[in-house]
């Protein structure tokens, strides 16, 4: 018993979420539909359990099954972003699946399973961890995606996700492969003493396998599924995936230049600062046409990825610490966001245009005065908490030579808040549109909590900082 507990310890709660998962496969499969509600509960309370795991664990460094699983300050930060996320998206689209007549219990179950997939990757110590949990990760959110049957564009969502997905999985496993052919090893520890020098066939297994990450962060020129996916997907499960996911996507990135490839980083700091460039530039520009107030956060989450991968691009300790702050602060405002475009529900359905917020300062002040003070974020205004996260970046890149980097960023920065200033000036300037429905107590719940973190965050950004740098200096 103790050698058992000895050998799974690190990955108590991954095995908790496992087991959650098969129990209430079961579960809800004997019970049938009238289990949703029970399933959806239980499913929150392994997410909360998994995450009380992770903040209570031991702060020493912990290597299980023969180094492929990693636990570390790093990968405990990372995780308790990807269960907040996870548990947040789900308990949004409770309420919402249930009103459009799409709540099945196999729903919560795919949200653990993917959550799993996600610490399995924030924790890899090697790429088959990686590759395992990155499969298990997407092939949830490829069914997720094409949750509501009846519509044929969530459908053709979760059709166009997998098929994409597949072709940068394939991307992904070759230029792993070509990375072991070239080193001898999977481990990044080995890799990392293997590659030493540069070889051709090294930087083309690294091409290969960045473009495989970048496709699950949304990056340029790997972003070609988001605006579509974002649209047709159902709006709950849009939330989830601009969420929690991408934490695990980002630390996946970082783990894999800074542990395993850090005497090659001139050649992989070339390939982040140009997909880092194209998302930042993209993200502002194209957002600008949009209407569908999901597809522009599709273009939102494509430049805020960019501006993310800036402080990978600096490759030192303090833009990883820039890159934290940044997703814990992207995720408090995605969350915070997608409430509220939940919330734009009236009597005869749900609605989506950026239209329909013309007013909601008069209808719904303070929904509108929050949705304001996240938009603002979003646009990088001081000193809400998006200006401190693009300030950490940007500091990072400067302090590491790459000034055209950060100018770039300023300038999309600007372009980018034309778009974000426009919903606010919509909905305290134009005539009001018909009035939503209450907003449900799960999501004023996440609204309310994501808002307040944002606002005051400048006033203690200390322990944020404190925990930030403390995972930083775990991958150096």
């Amino acid at each position: 018993m103790n050698f058992l507990l000895s050998a799974i310890g690190p990955a108590l709660p991954e095995v908790l979420i496992a087991l959650a998962a098969i129990l209430l496969v079961l579960y809800g499969a004997i019970a049938g539909e009238k289990s949703v509600d029970t399933v959806n509960g239980l499913a929150l309370a392994a997410l909360f359990a998994a995450l009380v795991l992770v903040v209570l664990a031991p702060s020493q460094e912990a290597v299980a099954f023969g180094g492929s699983f990693r636990v570390d300050a790093f990968g405990r930060f990372l995780k308790v972003l990807a269960l907040i996320g996870a548990g947040a998206a789900l308990a949004m689209s409770v309420d919402w699946l249930k009103v459009e007549k799409q709540s099945r219990f196999e729903y919560a179950v795919l949200v653990l399973l993917s959550t799993l997939g996600m610490m399995m990757m924030i924790s890899a110590g090697d790429l088959i961890a990686l590759y395992m949990g990155l499969e298990l990760m997407s092939l949830a959110l490829y069914v997720i995606a094409a949750n509501n049957r009846d519509s044929v564009r969530s459908t053709e969502a979760g059709l166009k996700y997998f098929v994409l997905g597949a072709l940068s999985s394939g991307m992904l496993l070759y230029g792993a492969s070509l990375i072991y052919g070239f080193t001898g090893s999977v481990n990044f520890e080995r890799i990392a003493e293997a590659a030493r020098e540069p070889s051709l066939g090294l930087i083309f297994g690294i091409v290969f396998l960045f473009a495989g990450l970048a496709f699950k962060v949304s990056a340029v020129p790997f972003h070609m599924w988001t605006p579509d996916v974002y649209e047709g997907a159902p709006t709950p499960v849009t939330a989830f995936f601009a969420s929690a996911p991408k934490v695990a996507a980002i630390a996946v990135f970082m783990r894999v230049a800074i542990e395993a490839l850090p005497n090659v980083a001139h050649q992989w700091q070339q390939i982040v600062v140009f997909i880092s460039l194209a998302s930042m530039v993209l993200g502002a520009f194209a957002a600008i046409g949009q209407r569908n107030i999901k597809r522009l956060m599709a273009y939102s989450s494509i430049g805020h990825m960019g501006y993310a991968l800036v402080g990978l691009a600096a490759g030192t300790e303090e833009g990883i610490r820039g890159v934290l702050v940044y997703m814990a602060i992207y995720m408090a405002m995605t969350l915070g966001t997608f409430a509220c475009i939940l919330a734009m529900r009236r009597k005869e359905g749900t609605v989506e245009t950026i239209d329909d917020l013309a007013g909601l300062s008069r209808t719904r002040p303070m929904m509108a005065f929050l949705l304001a003070a996240l938009m603002f974020s979003l646009a990088g205004i001081p000193p809400l908490a998006g200006f401190l996260a693009k300030y950490y970046v940007f500091l990072a890149a400067i302090k590491a030579g790459l000034y055209m980097l950060s100018v770039v960023g300023v300038l999309a920065s600007v372009v980018g808040a034309y778009y974000y200033l426009r919903i606010v000036k919509l909905m305290y300037f134009d005539e009001p549109a018909a009035a939503f429905e209450p907003m449900p107590t799960e999501l004023r719940a996440v609204l309310g909590i994501s808002s307040l973190f944002i606002i005051l965050l400048f006033v203690y950004p200390a322990p944020l900082l404190s925990a930030a740098g403390a995972a930083a200096r775990a991958l150096f």
